[in-house]
C-alpha cells in the first residue's frame, strides 16, 4: 500500500483538499466500516424475521424476550437495515467525494427518487401499477415508505462508486468523459440488476410478509418490464444530475472500492435468500450473470493509465 498521500490526480478525477484528506477520510473510513457492520447485522436479523420467525411462532412466543424482539421486528425491522445502509454510504461518499458532494448526491437521489415513486404509485408510471404495504416504515403523503428513497440513494451511490472504481480499469483507452460515461453506465446496471433479485421475492405471494403489491402483471415473475425501465431511467438521471453538478468524477484512489462492493454483494445476498425462500432461483442466476458479464469484458480490455493503476480496493491510496 502506498502511505503517502497522492499530490496528483487523474484527468477528470476529484482533486481531494489536504483537510479532505487528514481530517474527514479518516472518520468517514472508520464510520463507513462501523455502519457497514450495523447495516449488515440489520439485514440478517431481517432475514431471520421473515424466514425464521415469522413461519415459527413455537420458536419465540413462549418467551417475554422472544415477544418484545418479534414486536420490534415487526415495527422496525423493514426499515432498520435501510437506514444503517443510507447512514453507511453516506459516511462513504463523504470518504469518496467530499461532504458537499455527497450531500448534492443524497438530495438528487432522494428528491427524484421519492418523485418517481410518488408519480408511480399516483400513476402507475414510470414503474407500472402498484402500492405498498406497511411494513417498510411511515409513508409520504400516505403513499411512499420514506425508506424507500433512501434505498434509492445508498444502492445508488455504491452503485456508481463501484461502477468508477471499475471503469478505471479503462485507463487511457477512453477520456476522461468516456470514464464517466462509462461509471454512470455501470451504476445504473448494477442498480437495476439488484432490483431483478429484489423485486420477485419482496412482493411474492408465498413470502411471510409482502412489502409491495403489484395490481399488473408482466412477462418477469409476473411483473412489467416497464418496472425495470422506469428503474434504469431513474437511476440515470439523478447519477447524471449529480455528476455534472459535481463537475468532476470521484477519484477511485480516495476509497476502499470494497467497502461499496461489499454494500451491493450483502444487498444481494439478502435478496438471493428471499428469492430462495420462495423457490425462485432464475432471478439469483440470471442476476449473478449480469453482475459478472461487465466486470469480465472490463477485466478483458483493461489498460490501467500509470494515475489509476495505483487503485487500492481494500484500503485505497492514503
Amino acid at each position: 500500500m502506498n502511505t503517502a498521500p497522492s499530490t496528483v490526480a487523474p484527468a477528470g478525477a476529484l482533486a481531494p483538499s489536504t483537510r479532505d484528506r487528514r481530517i474527514d477520510s479518516p472518520r468517514s473510513l472508520i464510520a463507513s466500516w462501523g455502519l457497514l457492520v450495523g447495516h449488515i447485522a440489520a439485514l440478517v436479523f431481517g432475514l431471520g424475521g421473515l424466514l425464521i420467525a415469522l413461519p415459527n411462532p413455537e420458536l419465540w412466543s413462549g418467551s417475554e424476550l422472544g415477544l418484545k424482539t418479534f414486536d420490534f421486528g415487526m415495527k422496525y425491522g423493514g426499515s432498520l437495515h435501510i437506514v444503517f445502509g443510507a447512514a453507511a454510504v453516506f459516511a462513504l461518499g463523504v470518504l469518496a467525494v467530499g461532504w458537499w458532494r455527497t450531500v448534492i448526491f443524497f438530495v438528487c437521489a432522494v428528491g427524484l427518487s421519492l418523485a418517481s415513486e410518488l408519480i408511480g404509485t399516483g400513476t402507475g408510471w414510470p414503474f407500472g401499477n402498484y402500492e405498498y404495504t406497511s411494513y417498510l416504515g411511515y409513508k409520504v403523503l400516505d403513499r411512499v415508505p420514506f425508506t424507500i428513497p433512501l434505498s434509492w440513494f445508498y444502492m445508488g451511490l455504491s452503485s456508481y462508486l463501484l461502477g468508477r472504481a471499475l471503469a478505471s480499469m479503462l485507463g487511457t483507452r477512453v477520456g476522461p468523459f468516456g470514464r464517466s460515461s462509462v461509471a454512470i453506465g455501470l451504476g445504473v446496471w448494477f442498480l437495476v440488476v439488484w432490483d431483478m433479485v429484489l423485486d420477485p421475492a419482496m412482493a411474492h405471494a408465498d413470502l411471510a410478509v409482502m412489502f409491495w403489491v403489484w395490481h399488473q402483471s408482466g412477462p418477469y415473475f409476473g411483473m412489467p418490464v416497464q418496472n425495470y425501465l422506469g428503474w434504469a431511467a431513474t437511476g440515470a438521471l439523478f447519477m447524471m444530475v449529480s455528476r455534472l453538478l459535481w463537475r468532476c468524477d470521484p477519484d477511485p484512489r480516495r476509497y476502499p472500492a470494497v467497502l461499496p462492493a461489499i454494500i451491493y454483494a450483502a444487498n444481494i445476498v439478502f435478496a438471493s435468500a428471499l428469492s430462495l425462500s420462495v423457490s425462485l432461483w432464475q432471478p439469483i442466476a440470471l442476476t449473478l450473470t449480469l453482475i459478472a458479464a461487465p466486470v469480465v469484458l472490463l477485466l478483458l480490455n483493461r489498460n490501467d493509465a500509470p494515475g489509476e493503476a495505483r487503485t487500492v480496493w481494500l484500503a485505497g491510496d492514503r
